[in-house]
């Protein structure tokens, strides 16, 4: 069974927030996260997925969870990319 550790995001007042956590079934876990059901972290808001990444055992994925969590240099790259393209996006789709 594949598991995956994702990284999502949400606008709070003028910030982008973002949460890191790590599942074997992606999209379920952002329905919960959307509907108040997921982390207490991320109740009451709306999330967008902006990273995730593949693996073949729980334990590989625990791991990284726990390196992205902490490694906010990283999580911030992810964000600020995300946006810049998302930026774009809605750029030129207005044409």
């Amino acid at each position: 069974m594949p598991y995956f550790v994702y990284m999502i995001i949400t606008k709070h007042k003028t910030k982008n927030i973002s949460y890191v956590g790590y599942t074997s079934n992606l999209e379920n876990r952002l329905k919960l996260h959307n509907s108040s059901k997921g982390a207490k972290f991320t109740k009451g808001k709306k999330w967008k997925i902006i990273y995730k990444k593949q693996y073949l055992t729980k334990s590989c994925a625990m791991k990284d969870e726990y390196k992205l969590k902490k490694d906010y240099k990283l999580r911030n790259n992810i964000k600020t990319n995300f946006l810049k393209n998302e930026k774009r996006h809605i750029y030129h789709s207005s044409f």
